[in-house]
């Protein structure tokens, strides 16, 4: 686990995001503290948490001959999003597929929605590259129309697909417009985490289930910050010491090693099957 504590709401997210979501959405609140419980969260932390995610529209209560919390009607495109972000685009842009542009003007009146933009677009992966513009790779369109729609924020932005013409050396440019030493710094923290869970793993073979849960939620929680951090430029734009194609591949490893048996594990604590 990482050394800096992950929050009970993120470690929930991932459980629901992971394995509930397969499982038909819901859990008991008592099978919930359950699993926390080997993630070294406690009742009470479990609780506050599920009132958080409650409150943002994340979770429903629901009773099916116990006390619940499904995953939201809302709250699944956020998810499927999250899927594509996470596991589709782990590999570097290609140059040719060119930009999406975002430009955006708010009236000082309703200034929230500007902070909320801005937000908002980072998280996608989007660089500032003047004020009301924002730039990303191409491949990034789709998710960011569909984000705007669902925020409500589409009314103040113009989306462009966009090529790169002229003047400046890109490879330069884009250094002002994302934080490189910020983003490596990530993946670094990353790596320095689940380096040695991966060569103990390698050394001691399939781990049991319930290990594998215990590593595969925090490895996730912690991992799926990054591909919102890092807008996945191509590769000839990127630092030649650029270190996140070596954090990909472990994540990938692990994903691919621990996956099945924590739900495996998920599916033997809870009792659900899968709903597909």
């Amino acid at each position: 686990m990482s050394d800096s504590p992950l929050r009970p709401s993120s470690l929930i997210n991932t459980v629901y995001g992971a394995f509930l979501r397969r499982l038909g959405g819901w859990i008991s609140i008592a099978d919930l503290i359950t699993l926390m419980g080997e993630l070294d969260v406690d009742g009470p932390a479990v609780r506050s948490a599920i009132s958080r995610l409650k409150k943002r529209g994340v979770l429903e209560p629901e009773r099916r001959g116990a006390t619940g919390y499904r995953l939201s009607p809302a709250a699944h495109p956020v998810f499927d999003e999250g899927d594509r972000r996470i596991f589709a685009s782990l590999e570097p842009a290609d140059l040719a597929d060119g930009w999406a542009m975002a430009v955006f003007s708010v009236p000082e009146s309703e200034r929230s929605h500007r902070y909320q933009l801005r937000t908002r677009l980072t998280w996608l992966g989007f660089g500032n590259i003047a004020p009301g513009v924002w730039l990303a790779p191409g491949r990034l369109l789709d998710d960011a129309r569909a984000m705007l729609v669902r925020l409500g924020l589409s009314e103040y932005v113009h989306l462009f697909a966009a090529d790169y013409a002229a003047f400046s050396d890109l490879a330069q440019t884009v250094s002002d417009w994302w934080d490189f030493p910020a983003i490596q710094t990530q993946y670094a923290a990353f790596t320095d985490t689940y380096a040695p869970v991966a060569e103990r793993l390698a050394a001691e073979g399939e781990p049991d289930p319930a290990e594998a849960f215990r590593h595969y939620v925090p490895l996730l929680t912690q991992w799926r910050r990054l591909p919102y951090l890092d807008p996945g430029l191509p590769t000839e734009l990127l630092p030649p010491d650029w270190n996140a194609v070596a954090a990909r591949q472990l994540f990938q490893r692990l994903h691919a090693v621990l996956l099945d048996p924590s739900l495996h594990h998920v599916r033997t604590v809870t009792g659900l099957e899968d709903t597909a």
